[in-house]
């Protein structure tokens, strides 16, 4: 039950969207029993987001997770996130932040897990 939401300050072409949408659904995989199966995405192109008091290409990603996260796994995912966004938007990796939340409830169906 992740979820990836990624704000950044430049436009999302519809082949970028494909790209990391197919690309994240096999990076969320660095997190145990977690798969693109239950993965959701959302993508905010063009957001005011200033780093470094500069509006130069950025990104904000949030990844929220149902459970706990180890630190090797959340690098793992940092590390691959990093490569998409850089590859996908050609913006540099020290301009994109990643924040990871965990919660011990999720719900889904009409009830929680």
């Amino acid at each position: 039950m992740p979820f990836i939401n990624i704000k950044t300050n430049i436009d999302i072409s519809d082949s970028a969207e494909q790209a990391m949408k197919r690309q994240l659904g096999q990076a969320i995989e660095a997190l145990p029993g977690k798969s693109e199966a239950w993965l959701m995405l959302n993508f905010e192109p063009q957001a005011r987001l200033w780093f470094a008091g500069s509006d130069d290409g950025a990104a904000m990603v949030e990844v929220s997770a149902y459970g706990a996260v180890s630190d090797d796994a959340a690098d793992t995912l940092t590390a691959r996130i990093c490569d998409i966004i850089c590859g996908a938007l050609d913006i540099a990796e020290n301009r994109v932040y990643v924040k990871y939340s965990e919660t011990p409830l999720w719900g889904w169906n009409g009830g929680n897990f």
